[in-house]
């Protein structure tokens, strides 16, 4: 009951009691001895009312501190609800570490399992929702998510963030910002954009640049600079001994090796070509096949025999199959044995 209407309502129970009983019970005064004090001398009605007037006094104190007991807890949810939005907007912007504290138990379960979990936005979704906090993160993921470019620092999210890799490579995408200046500022980005933009860096930019950047080496931009070795435009000249360095700064494999050979098959010099992995074999045994598929595909049959003969038995089968069939004049392609 709110308070108006009750203070209007025992106003009137209070006036109504008191008049009925100096209207039509008595109008005489009398004077009360209270624990050893005369209390003035006041009318019968008077008195009746006065235990209404405590009893109103009391029953508002009552109220009062129910009320305030109540917005208090009140109090409790609404800062509740506050950091579920807080926790939300955290999940959805992919933040590590997400940690809320909550006073009341039920959004201390929600949150919870809010603050552990991956949130992902469906499409269009913030059109649907009133708070402006989970709104704004929802349609600056859409924007981004569209490929535009938003401002992310109000967020405080790191550099690896999916969200800012994805907002820088737009920016990258827009031309707002080039691979080098991406390469040579790396501190301020995450390791996979600029393994991404270093790929299109060794598509024109000169050796030593490229080397200058060189622990962003991937193997698709391994290739792309393979791809360039006396190349008709954007031309690299390069040693065997500047390969092989690149070669080592990668984690590659067997099969990794011989598709770099095939690679070079293109535009490298079949003398330089050969050395190359004919060095390679010689540091590491792993890479033999390589050479091999390298002396196959350059004819170099005798010298391939030669270490073929010089081998395990059981290794090499494909090597020995196709060197087997060449001798009984089969011409297929190596390629067709790997």
């Amino acid at each position: 009951m709110h308070l108006k209407k009750y203070t209007i309502a025992s106003l009137i129970l209070i006036l109504l009691v008191g008049w009925y009983v100096y209207a039509f019970i008595t109008q005489e005064a009398l004077a009360i001895n209270f624990f050893g004090t005369d209390l003035p001398s006041l009318s019968i009605a008077t008195w009746v009312i006065a235990p209404l007037i405590l009893f109103y006094l009391a029953s508002v104190l009552h109220m009062a501190f129910y009320s305030f007991k109540n917005s208090m807890r009140t109090r409790k949810f609404d800062k509740d609800f506050e950091k579920i939005v807080d926790a939300m907007v955290d999940a959805y912007l992919g933040k590590e570490n997400r940690t809320h504290n909550y006073k009341t138990d039920r959004y201390k379960l929600l949150g919870e399992l809010v603050d552990n979990s991956i949130v992902f936005p469906a499409k269009n979704f913030d059109a649907t929702i009133e708070n402006k906090k989970i709104s704004d993160v929802l349609s600056v993921i859409g924007k981004i998510k569209d490929g535009e470019v938003v401002e992310l620092k109000k967020y405080s999210l790191p550099s690896s963030n999916e969200l800012v890799i994805q907002n820088e490579r737009n920016r990258y995408k827009k031309g707002e910002i080039t691979a080098e200046a991406i390469l040579s500022h790396s501190n301020r980005y995450d390791a996979i954009l600029c393994k991404e933009v270093f790929v299109d860096f060794v598509k024109k930019a000169p050796l030593k640049a490229i080397e200058r950047y060189k622990n962003f080496l991937t193997k698709e931009s391994l290739f792309e600079i393979l791809s360039r070795i006396n190349a008709y435009e954007d031309t690299l000249i390069i040693d065997n001994d500047t390969l092989i360095a690149i070669f080592k700064d990668l984690k590659l494999t067997s099969k990794d090796y011989i598709d770099v050979s095939r690679k070079l098959s293109k535009s490298m010099i079949p003398e330089q070509r050969m050395k190359l992995f004919e060095t390679l074999s010689n540091e590491n045994d792993a890479i033999l096949e390589a050479y091999l598929y390298t002396l196959f595909d350059l004819e170099m049959l005798t010298m391939a025999r030669e270490i073929l003969n010089g081998s395990n038995e059981r290794e090499y089968s494909r090597f020995k199959i196709y060197s087997a069939l060449r001798e009984c004049g089969k011409h297929y392609h190596i390629d067709l044995f790997l």
